[in-house]
Order: C-alpha cells, then structure tokens, then sequence
C-alpha cells in the first residue's frame, strides 16, 4: 500500500498549497481500491447497487425471430421495386406465446400479432393499417402498396438484442431499472454485487447545533450532515451518522477511531482551514497519513484526505479507512463532495462508470472568472425559445448561500484556464438530477 508522499511523488508539479482540480482527482484515484466483498441478491434487492461479476447470457434474446408489430408475415423476397404486391390471407392468426402451426403456401401471407414467432420462411411482416383487402373466390387478400416496404422490415431477428454466451451486462456497472429488467429477461432471480459501501460521518466544531437543540449566540444548525447524508443514500452507500463532534481532543480521537473501525470512507465536515484553532487537524495528523491541501478550486478551496487505520486489536478494514476532510461551509461540502468525493467512492465501490457528461448551455449573463482556479456556480439550465439550453446563475455565490444551491439544477463548471464568461458564451453544467 502506497503512502500519501509516494502517491504524491508520483505525480507531475504537486504542490499541497496549489493543486488544481485535475490533480485532485488523479491523486485520489490512486489512493483508493475498490471493495472485494461480493453477495448474491434478489432482483429486488439489488438496484442501484454494482455488479461484482459480468452477466452473461444463457440464451438469445430473442429466442426466436418475432413480428415487430402487428400486421402480415409474408416472404419478402416477393416484393418487386415500383409495384403492388397481392397476397391471399392463409387460415389462422400467428399469436404471442406459441408458434404457429399452419402452413404457408407460396404467394400467402399470415395475420400475425407483436411478438409472434416468425412463420418458416417467412421474413417480413407488413403493419395492418397499410394494406387493403378484398374478397376473392379462393378467400381474403390483401394489396400492399409498392415502396411501403423492403425484405426484412418489422422482423425482430434471434439473439439482436443478446446473443447466448455474450455479457449482457458487465461488471462495474450500476443496476438500473432497466438493467434489472434486462436482467429479469434472463430469467435470473439473483445477482451478482459488491457489498455497499460503508461510510462514517460527522460535523465538527462547538458552533453547530443538532436538530432540536435551542438556538444560541454564534452558533448555527447543522445541515452538513443532511446533504452529505442525502447525497452518500442516492450513491447507495450504508451511511453511518455520527452526529456532531465538539471540539475536545478526547471526543474527536473517539470519533475518528470509531470512524476507522466500522467503515471504509470516513467525511468529515470543518476544522481543515488554514490557521483553524480546532483540534481537528491535530487529531487527524495523529492518528492518520493525511494530507491537507488548498485547491485552486472555488467554493472549497480547504481540504483534508488520507487514511485512518482502525486502532491496534479492533477489527475492520485491515488498510484503514480513506479520509475525506471537507470544509465547514455548505455548498463548499457539497461542491467538493460533487467534484472530488463521489468519484472516488464510485471507484471504492467497483463501478466503472465514467464521470457524469457535463452539458452545453449558453449564459444568459455576464460572469467575472479569474483564470487560474476552477470555479462551480450554482446555476439554472433552463430551454431557450431557438429550442437550444440556456443557463443562469441562482443568485449569490457566496460558499454560505444554502439558499442558491437550494434554488439550482446543476454547477456551471468555470474550468482552470477558462476567464471571463460574456452572454451568449457556452459553458459546461454538470447537472444534479440523481445526485443532489
């Protein structure tokens, strides 16, 4: 296992004093390793959760060549370029659930509902609506108009949506409704996941007050630890809340050997600021490898990470407990837990999932960026009259203004060499939904 100073030593112009938001994450990416701890759930048990192992397939999807849709099946290859095409309607209807088992003749066609198998030898099937029928001496027919239609059309083929032995879904990946569904198709009552993530968490400092607890002079309610814990539930991991810890040596050694002992991310919120008189960094220096950095980063420029072992005789993770020490402010917890927190858990819990798109938006105002930091704004993407994506700053920006975070549906991503925004200039917005 690497120490803080060899990861460091490994990367190009570190400097704990100046890091841009790039070298945070490449550092926190080689700090971190995913979980090994795999169980087998039920289908309804296992969403949101990360596959430990690809998912292959035991057969084709669909088993059968199948009708896309309701109408005719008929042998394409009597279909001629510029012309009609008539065809006398065989005994019986192709249905859902069971194959057919008349004849076909050539020049027939079989009524066919969505989802039949395919007739033999035939390949195409013609939707009801586009064709005509009449009465003949030898029975009903119908007339498909010329150019409607080309050999192949509206034929659902065996195994096009997953052929037998191939993955079906691969490991890393994050089951969604859709890949539970997709997984049900299978016929799999159990999957394959990496056991959630366990993460402690409390707040710092004797200014902050717990929910229920009678306002005072200087001090403010705590509602660090209600977005951290709404963010850390939507991740999917098993949140350990830790509640507030004062600012007494003997009460945050407690809560930090605790912390190591029982989960593998420990977050932290305030007392990492330069010059702060806590004890929470002192605390943090003893009983750790931790780092403290200044980010060039805009809120949250304070930050903490390491590792905490669990004491010596307590059980837990053998390599410690990775430390996240974010700042006290409110949208400089969420702002870092965005940017910096979340990818490295996704990493700690097996997925490999890419970062978050960010989408294209164009300013509807005039932003002032100073060149050399990366900047998050809170701000309102919303569709302009052309049809094209506007976006909007929610107001102050101040690393307090809860507010403003509140009233945004993503961060406005002001990159490291990126200077004054005018309107009309495009931006990246990395949006909330699902996350915040």
């Amino acid at each position: 296992m690497k120490t803080l100073d060899q990861i460091a030593a490994e990367l190009q112009g570190y400097d704990p004093q100046a890091l841009s938001a790039g070298q945070v994450l490449d550092f926190l990416s080689r700090l971190v390793a995913p979980v090994q701890d795999a169980v087998s759930l039920p289908l309804f048990e296992a969403l949101g959760r990360v596959l430990a192992e690809d998912v292959v397939s035991p057969f084709d999807v669909p088993p059968h060549d199948n009708s896309a849709m309701d109408g005719f099946a008929f042998d394409g290859g009597r279909l001629v370029p510029g012309a009609a095409l008539e065809l006398r309607v065989a005994e019986g209807t192709a249905l859902a659930g069971k194959a057919w088992q008349g004849s076909v003749q050539p020049g027939e066609c079989v009524k066919i509902m969505t989802g039949a198998i395919m007739p033999p030898g035939l390949d195409t099937v013609v939707p009801q609506e586009f064709v005509k029928f009449h009465e003949s001496a030898d029975g009903t027919r119908i007339s498909i108009p010329p150019g409607l239609l080309r050999a192949g059309d509206n034929r659902r083929l065996r195994g096009e949506d997953l052929a037998q032995g191939l993955p079906a879904l691969r490991k890393g990946e994050t089951l969604t409704p859709a890949r539970l569904g997709l997984a049900a198709s299978l016929g799999l009552p159990t999957l394959p996941v990496w056991r959630p993530l366990r993460v402690a968490y409390f707040s710092t400092g004797d200014e902050i007050l717990s929910l229920g607890e009678a306002p005072r002079e200087g001090a403010v309610y705590d509602s660090n630890r209600y977005t951290v814990f709404g963010m850390l539930s939507r991740l999917g991991c098993q949140v350990i809340d830790m509640g507030v810890v004062r600012d007494d040596p003997a009460l945050l050694e407690a809560a930090f050997t605790e912390a190591a002992a029982r989960a593998d991310a420990i977050i932290t919120s305030g007392g990492v600021s330069v010059g702060e008189a806590d004890f929470t960094k002192a605390m943090m220096k003893k009983l750790g490898d931790v780092a403290f950095w200044r980010i060039a980063m805009r809120p949250g420029r304070p930050m903490a990470v390491g590792r905490i072992p669990p004491a010596s005789g307590q059980a837990g993770n053998p390599n410690g407990a990775i430390l996240f020490g974010l700042p006290g402010n409110p949208v400089a917890v969420m702002v870092t837990f965005l940017a910096f927190v979340r990818p490295a858990l996704l990493q700690m819990m097996g997925a490999g999932a890419a970062p978050p798109p960010l989408l294209k938006a164009r300013s509807t105002e005039a932003i002032r960026k100073k060149a050399g930091r990366t900047e998050y704004q809170r701000g309102w993407v919303s569709t302009a009259v052309d049809g094209s994506l506007q976006v909007k700053t929610t107001g102050s920006q101040g690393s307090g203004v809860l507010r403003s975070m509140a009233e945004a549906n993503g961060l406005i991503v002001l990159h490291h060499a990126q200077g004054n925004v005018a309107v009309g200039d495009e931006l990246d917005v990395l949006m909330f939904d699902g996350v915040i």
